[in-house]
């Protein structure tokens, strides 16, 4: 074999092993998988219902914020505006049903008038305490009637506070019967302001921030507004010095993100979960925080004056049969409010059994 024949010999094959080569990389390409998509920024403007600064009641969203935006390195950006500054708390669900606003910490009780129902997922007078509600929403039937009711409106609700009761309110004087109820101009919201009413005292609906004024001109005669921690930055103390207990008219408060169904269906399953989860974890975060500050001031109640006292037995008995009253007469006139309380009267009367047993009696030394 010649030299020339021999060249052209080893360049067809060196052309065969490059070929060769190049296929199988052409081959592994193609059956490998693609690089995932890198996922969406998101940068939402979210209306809060409730102060911020407030322990509790309104710094949830502020966990929810940080956590998404730690968690996802930026990614997920949630710019929390005060009470007030986007919207109106009574204009929040509207503008995120039309999409004007992606999502909001909100009061659900706000929507009461356009859906009788949704105070029911806020605050019922004597009904669940907080972690009983957080049990009826994640392993009973709260967050599913939620999303049927709140998907018809274009909303996605996600569960993301829930705390102990609120006071039963702060008084001028003590209250020893119904009686001293009666004529009394009072700051109340939601279904237990239709109680007082029904027992004649005048319930008005006041934002926190413009109740003090309206105790100091004589507008209002006595308010409730949240647990005593929170009621302390508001300074109901100073003018009415009774605070008084068990809040009967809300054994617990929920608040929830709720967020734009068509926003909330566009994320991929992954953001979803990120959602759900630190809307979880404020919720558990809000139940400890309102838990531990409360003791601390009610201690320092004796230094400014204030006296804290139980309503009398048989005042709680009268208000929870008008309670009562008033629940029937709403079920009866519409049809998810008699579905959400049907399923939060099962869920409580199962619990009860497990609570009286399990539990020790709330007296014990």
């Amino acid at each position: 074999m010649n030299s020339l024949k021999r060249k052209a010999l080893r360049m067809g094959r060196r052309a065969f092993g490059i070929a060769a080569v190049s296929a199988f990389c052409f081959g592994v390409a193609a059956t490998a998988p693609a690089p995932a998509l890198a996922q969406e920024k998101i940068n939402w403007k979210v209306q809060a219902t409730f102060n911020t600064g407030w322990p509790a009641l309104g710094d949830p969203i502020a966990r929810v914020s940080k956590t998404l935006k730690e968690a996802t390195d930026g990614r997920i950006n949630l710019k929390v505006f005060e009470p007030g500054k986007i919207v109106p708390p009574l204009e929040i669900s509207p503008s995120i049903s039309r999409g004007d606003l992606p999502a909001a910490y909100n009061y659900m009780a706000y929507d009461q008038g356009r859906i009788p129902a949704a105070v029911l997922f806020s605050a019922v007078p004597f009904g669940m305490e907080p972690w009983e509600y957080a049990a009826w929403w994640f392993e009973g039937e709260g967050s599913k009637l939620a999303e049927e009711i709140y998907h018809k409106e274009n909303i996605h609700p996600l569960l993301c506070s829930t705390i102990g009761p609120e006071t039963a309110g702060w008084f001028r004087k003590p209250i020893k019967t119904l009686d001293d109820l009666k004529g009394l101009k009072i700051r109340f919201s939601g279904l237990g302001g239709m109680v007082l009413d029904r027992v004649g005292a005048s319930a008005t609906l006041m934002a926190g921030g413009e109740i003090f004024a309206a105790l100091e001109k004589g507008t209002l005669d006595a308010t409730e507004y949240s647990m005593p921690a929170i009621d302390e930055i508001l300074g109901f103390y100073k003018i009415a010095k009774y605070n008084l207990f068990p809040g009967w008219h809300q054994p617990s408060t929920s608040t929830h993100l709720m967020i734009n169904l068509d926003k909330w269906n566009a994320m991929g399953k992954a953001d979803q979960a990120l959602f759900e989860m630190a809307c979880t974890a404020a919720t558990m975060r809000a139940l400890t925080t309102g838990e531990a500050l409360q003791g601390a001031q009610i201690k320092s109640f004796p230094s400014k004056g204030v006296t804290a006292a139980k309503l009398p037995d048989e005042v709680i008995e009268e208000l929870k049969n008008t309670a009562a009253t008033i629940m029937k007469e709403e079920a009866a006139k519409d049809a998810n409010f008699a579905k959400v309380w049907e399923s939060q009267k099962a869920f409580h009367a199962d619990y009860q059994i497990w609570k009286e047993l399990g539990y020790l009696p709330r007296d014990s030394k």
